[in-house]
């Protein structure tokens, strides 16, 4: 195994590629009792549409399949019931579907061994019946019943309906209920078949573990698995522009609710690396709209905002800045946002002191198995590859190099949801 460090951070990470194309990255401590395993594939919600191994024309497959196969993972053809398993050994488990990956999760402190050669042997054993499937679909429309109710989610829906106009993103992960209806074993398997191979797959292993013990768990797993070519994607070319400028709705809450999106295209832009330009963005919305920033002081003075969440959103050739927030007066709050992106105002001294924020962020993340585990998991999605000098990075970022930045960003390329309260006058 390969020998690496985060720098500046004294943590130690063993990696390897085996033959067959999958990634392992192991970090061992020697002061923690428990471990952390994910086990993923770089496959989500927004492949769709692509060209299967062996195949001469694209195939279409329902939205919300890969949910769905993550939900039939869990079924094995033995009767074991996975979380059954864990929890035998008082081990947690999971999984969870975004729009470009899916992960199989197990944590604790007790059978390492058995636990994580058990995990690789489910996600490796894939068991869909014609019967099975129909019964899963039940389970599932429900769930998706169940969020269309919650106000929060079909708030976060319509703004990425109204941000994109042809990106699958638009597309709740779920998928729709008719395609969840029409979903068949076939169509699992597959997906399964074209995704759920060792070069398009990963594992991060963090904790007290013996890694030497780890990778023969691996390797013995796998042996058999081979280096397979991977599908053809369809790749859908979105628009530049916002897909919808304002949309509102109405339901049964208490406060008013706002969705903001701004659209950035990257093509354009003088800073090219994707991290770095991650970087840049994140402290242009933690010197502007963060925690500690005059805006949101402005906000929490006024009796603006109840509560006030940013993020940003990496697609191919786009970021998409997102802000939510409850608030008394939706149009005012609207008002404010769209002064301060039109008077962006950034401080030398604000851009070092977040610089030192962020660092002491990253010492911190790595006492914590889990945040250890799910930065490098971010890592290995959004860049394809383990950030080991991303505090080096940060103690490299120029002032001016943001400001430059700013003004090559068209802050009017946003669209807005407001969610009413229903009855309202």
């Amino acid at each position: 195994m390969k020998k690496t460090s985060l720098k500046g951070l004294d943590l130690d990470i063993f990696t390897e590629k085996l033959d067959n194309g999958l990634e392992v990255i192991f970090i061992p401590y020697t002061d923690k009792k428990n471990y952390f395993i994910t086990y993923a594939t770089r496959y989500g919600s927004t492949v769709t549409k692509f060209k299967p191994v062996g195949s001469k024309r694209m195939v279409s497959v329902p939205t919300g399949i890969a949910h769905f196969l993550e939900h039939k993972m869990f079924e094995q053809e033995d009767g074991v019931d996975p979380f059954t398993f864990f929890s035998m050994s008082g081990t947690g488990a999971n999984a969870s579907t975004s729009f470009d990956s899916t992960q199989y999760i197990c944590y604790g402190t007790k059978n390492f061994k058995e636990n994580f050669d058990f995990l690789i042997k489910y996600v490796n054993s894939p068991y869909f019946t014609a019967e099975n499937v129909e019964k899963e679909k039940g389970i599932i429309i429900e769930e998706l019943k169940m969020y269309l109710d919650i106000p929060d989610y079909r708030l976060e829906n319509k703004l990425k309906e109204s941000v994109y106009k042809t990106h699958p993103r638009r597309i709740d992960i779920g998928g729709t209920i008719s395609d969840v209806e029409s979903i068949t074993k076939e169509d699992l398997y597959k997906c399964y078949d074209s995704f759920y191979v060792p070069n398009n797959m990963f594992i991060i292993v963090a904790g007290n573990f013996d890694k030497d013990e780890a990778i023969s768990i691996v390797k013995d797993n796998l042996k058999d698995k081979k280096k397979v070519k991977l599908p053809e994607i369809k790749e859908v070319k979105e628009q530049i522009s916002v897909n919808k400028k304002m949309d509102s709705f109405e339901a049964d809450i208490n406060v008013s609710k706002l969705a903001f999106g701004l659209k950035i295209p990257t093509t354009s832009l003088s800073i090219k690396n994707d991290l770095e330009l991650d970087l840049y963005l994140s402290m242009f919305i933690s010197i502007v709209f963060g925690i500690s920033s005059e805006f949101r002081e402005k906000l929490r003075n006024k009796k603006l905002i109840n509560n006030f969440y940013t993020e940003l959103e990496k697609i191919k050739d786009f970021r998409v800045f997102n802000i939510m927030a409850s608030t008394e007066n939706i149009d005012e709050l609207i008002k404010d946002i769209k002064y301060e992106l039109k008077n962006i105002k950034t401080d030398k001294d604000t851009f070092e002191r977040i610089k030192k924020v962020w660092i002491a962020n990253e010492v911190r993340i790595t006492d914590n198995v889990d945040a250890t585990v799910g930065n490098i998991y971010d890592d290995m999605i959004k860049y394809n590859k383990v950030i080991t000098n991303r505090v080096e990075l940060i103690r490299k970022m120029d002032f001016k190099k943001l400001n430059k930045l700013l003004t090559e960003i068209d802050f009017n390329n946003y669209s807005i949801v407001k969610l009413n309260v229903k009855d309202a006058k």
